[in-house]
């Protein structure tokens, strides 16, 4: 089950109380205060794991708390530390706040963490307290409590490259010709139900990640089909490419087709709209003449298309060709990245 969202609430783990304690030994006289500090407890850290792909241990497990410091001890002993509790979550992790509605951080990288709820501190012990004045303190401090908090989670897939397009445009038949990602192929609508990611390894060891996003209709904004839900995935995407099926089953126009999607990206995100685009007509294996792609070139002018066929592999190389050099123009664009350390 694919899992992208998640609510938990973490709690860190508490300080040990400091000692109250007196040195009594035979033959030492004067003996004084020996309590020991009460341990740190263990704070609660996220990190971004290759290893795990969904947010599904989240589910079924809401709370999540790291273990107390222990007290001190005599002879001026302090308790143990409690151990930090390391939650590992899927690459490309956003992590907010739920109360205050503040993005703590972004795990867009490999082992990238954040602490999200940092440990109470131990309290002194009473040999801490010793003075002039006061040989015998009764007194020793309490542990601080850990912090707490509840936690939105949202997971958004990184990869290059976006397929998007109607359900049954051949985006997971095109993954499979590409990678060594099996999504389920079919021909009945919405058989893509989760995101899949897939790597395309090029000559010279270049690598394109590809993530396959359910289908969209026209009206998804408003909840048709499966609606926008997974449109988030390619939000961190450099180029969405915009499979057209040139034949579709149900006799709808290729050109009104690829409108309508728009109209959707649009509709969820301006910014998402505004990525770069290689629109690729699809399913070339099944053209008895070229008057189908003459006409959607006529019905979109303004576009530059690179026809393919994801069954039969025809023009997949000149598409990826195309793919990579847009990255690297992508790529060189960037501004420096510089990661803050993050506050929380």
């Amino acid at each position: 089950m694919f899992v992208d969202e998640a609510n938990i609430h973490v709690a860190a783990g508490n300080g040990g109380q400091g000692c109250v304690s007196f040195r009594r030994e035979k033959f030492v006289p004067k003996g004084g205060p020996d309590g020991g500090d009460g341990g740190d407890g263990g704070s609660i850290i996220l990190r971004a794991d290759v290893n795990v792909d969904t947010l599904m241990d989240f589910a079924g497990k809401h709370h999540w708390r790291a273990k107390n410091g222990q007290g001190g001890m005599g002879k001026k002993m302090a308790g143990v530390n409690g151990d930090d509790m390391i939650i590992p979550v899927p690459l490309g992790t956003l992590i907010y706040d739920a109360d205050h509605d503040i993005r703590l951080a972004d795990l867009n990288k490999p082992g990238k963490q954040v602490v999200v709820a940092r440990a109470g501190k131990g309290g002194q012990g009473n040999w801490h307290f010793r003075s002039s004045t006061t040989q015998a303190p009764r007194y020793a401090e309490p542990g601080t409590a850990g912090q707490e908090r509840n936690l939105h989670l949202e997971l958004k897939l990184i990869a290059d490259v976006g397929l998007v397009g109607m359900p049954n445009a051949g985006k997971s038949t095109l993954l499979r010709a590409i990678s060594a990602a099996r999504p389920k192929v079919a021909d009945y609508p919405f058989t893509t139900l989760d995101p899949q990611l897939g790597i395309t390894v090029l000559s010279g060891e270049r690598r394109i990640v590809v993530a396959d996003i359910p289908g969209l209709i026209e009206g998804a904004q408003n909840g048709a089909g499966l609606g926008h839900a997974f449109l988030k995935h390619i939000e961190r995407t450099k180029i969405i490419v915009h499979l057209i099926d040139l034949y579709p089953t149900d006799g709808s126009d290729p050109a009104d087709n690829y409108r309508a999607i728009r109209r959707e990206l649009e509709a969820f995100s301006p910014e998402l709209a505004n990525k770069r685009e290689i629109i690729a007509p699809n399913k070339l294996d099944l053209a008895i003449d070229d008057e189908a792609l003459a006409r959607l070139k006529t019905q979109l002018p303004d576009k530059t298309l690179f026809p393919i066929s994801g069954a039969s592999h025809q023009g997949v190389a000149v598409l990826l060709e195309r793919l990579w050099q847009i990255l690297q123009e992508e790529k060189a664009s960037e501004p420096a990245e510089v990661t803050p350390i993050p506050t929380v």
